[in-house]
């Protein structure tokens, strides 16, 4: 059972900086993509950042020049780096990963918990 666990949320003022990570937890056969959401109240979860198994990033446009997300394949671990933070970035942000749990399984999505992360003004 592939489980996600996320570590890096908080308080923090406009313009600093905080660091998500997001580790595998269990057996994962495969991985396609990992990656963050986040979700405000009352608002849509969005797509903020992913990166494949290939590397090729995707960023929301609220994010580009601002976050970085990068991974460590080798721990199975994806991190997002929030720099400039806004007070508008304040939201549950989700590590998402995209893959396999054994052979059998087909291609799926998981979601780890969520860590909260506000920023004031």
């Amino acid at each position: 059972q592939v489980q996600l666990v996320e570590s890096g949320g908080g308080l923090a003022q406009a313009g600093e900086s905080l660091r998500l990570s997001c580790a595998v937890s269990g057996t994962v056969f495969s991985i396609n993509a990992m990656g963050w959401y986040r979700q405000a109240p009352g608002k849509q979860r969005e797509l903020v950042a992913a990166v494949t198994r290939t590397d090729s990033t995707n960023y929301a446009d609220f994010v580009k020049g601002r976050f970085t997300i990068s991974r460590n394949s080798a721990k199975n671990t994806v991190y997002l780096q929030m720099d400039s933070l806004k007070p508008e970035d304040t939201a549950v942000y989700y590590c998402y990963l995209h893959g396999r749990s054994n052979s059998y399984d087909q291609p799926r999505a998981y979601w780890g918990q969520g860590t909260q992360v506000t920023v004031s003004s």
